[in-house]
């Protein structure tokens, strides 16, 4: 009988999750490891070599760390509902002229499902994960707050996730550094893993080339966005583009059109294959509308709350006051910020704490 029950941790090969299931194994918990397979990088088209959590190195990698602790070990393949939601998701925020999170979606809507499944199925009262993050607990709710580490801190990514999961969840890293952690698992014997390195790309995009994969996708896409129109603010024809699917908002490099000034991306119209450009002055915005939320630290957001809003992974944040309104948070940014695009996550701190989080649906 273990000290603090079964836990079913999620394993990718990589450093972190080999790390945490050490930890949990080593403080008495019973672990199980489980490893998904989410993508077949074979099948995408890309010419880069798969790499991360889906090749065939890192599940064996997994398995290994089960076998030489004696716990079990299990692969489960989730490529359908993966790409029945995640990738089709991505495709269709790119086709309606919006940015989209899939990592957030996959974390929500996939992976800790999934795991919960699993779980439940094999008794496992917890599920663990190499994220970079804390879980609190405060007035009978659970939220993320930012991890010791900063440079590695991942709660932006976890905004989705609902009360039952966080309820289930640890997160061992989250009060160490990535040092830390490398020097444990050299500790630990495992010398090559401390030194892996680590991979920032979409798992299903492994070559970081969106608009290639939306291509190879889409049948048909290029030929049928082909030839629309770069526009100024006043509607004014700049010049042609390969397709509004291929820009992004705030986008200044590869546009493939030189107007003697530096311009970007500063609004996209699907319905009429329109990329409109701008001066860096354009992107700015003095506040957005948040929907599709989940709140953590509150059941309602307090009206008028400071907070810290985020609106991409890497982004510092900027100083907001919320404003609740049913289903959406009204953001006023106390001073203006570059770069809102909608289809990206907004996330609200209240100091380290998340507060929530939601998808930008207008600036």
């Amino acid at each position: 009988m273990s000290r603090h029950g079964k836990v079913l941790v999620a394993m990718s090969g990589g450093i972190d999750s080999t790390v945490t299931a050490m930890m949990l194994h080593e403080e008495g918990y019973e672990v199980i490891g489980i490893t998904m397979k989410t993508w077949d990088y074979a099948n995408s088209g890309g010419h880069k070599k798969e790499t991360g959590c889906c090749s065939l190195d890192s599940i064996n990698d997994a398995r290994q760390v089960a076998v030489d602790k004696g716990f079990h070990h299990f692969i489960i393949d989730i490529r359908e509902e993966f790409g029945d939601y995640v990738i089709d998701n991505f495709v269709d925020e790119y086709l309606a002229g919006r940015t989209p999170n899939p990592c957030v979606l996959c974390n929500t809507h996939i992976k800790w499902n999934a795991l919960l499944k699993r779980a439940d199925a094999l008794d496992c009262e917890f599920i663990a994960t190499g994220h970079y993050a804390i879980i609190n607990q405060e007035n009978d709710r659970y939220f993320v707050s930012k991890a010791v580490d900063d440079k590695k801190d991942q709660s932006y990514v976890l905004w989705g996730l609902s009360q039952e999961c966080l309820r289930r969840s640890r997160f061992p890293l989250g009060k160490y550094t990535k040092p830390e952690v490398r020097q444990m698992a050299h500790d630990w014997g495992y010398t090559d893993l401390a030194k892996k390195g680590e991979s920032y790309e979409i798992c299903f995009v492994p070559d970081n080339d969106y608009r290639s994969f939306l291509k190879r996708r889409v049948e048909g896409l290029e030929e049928r966005v082909d030839g629309g129109n770069f526009v100024d603010p006043e509607g004014n024809v700049l010049g042609q583009h390969k397709g509004y699917p291929f820009y992004t908002i705030g986008q200044r490099k590869g546009l493939g059109i030189a107007l003697g000034e530096p311009v970007y991306v500063t609004q996209i119209e699907p319905d009429t294959n329109t990329v409109v450009l701008g001066k860096l002055e354009a992107l700015v915005k003095n506040g957005m509308t948040v929907g599709q939320l989940n709140l953590m630290k509150y059941g309602q957001i307090p009206d008028g709350l400071e907070a810290i809003t985020k609106i991409r992974y890497k982004d510092g944040g900027a100083l907001s006051e919320l404003h609740q309104d049913g289903s959406f948070v009204k953001v006023s940014f106390m001073a203006n910020v570059k770069g809102v695009a909608p289809g990206q996550s907004a996330v609200f701190y209240e100091g380290d704490d998340v507060i929530g989080g939601g998808i930008i649906m207008r600036s």
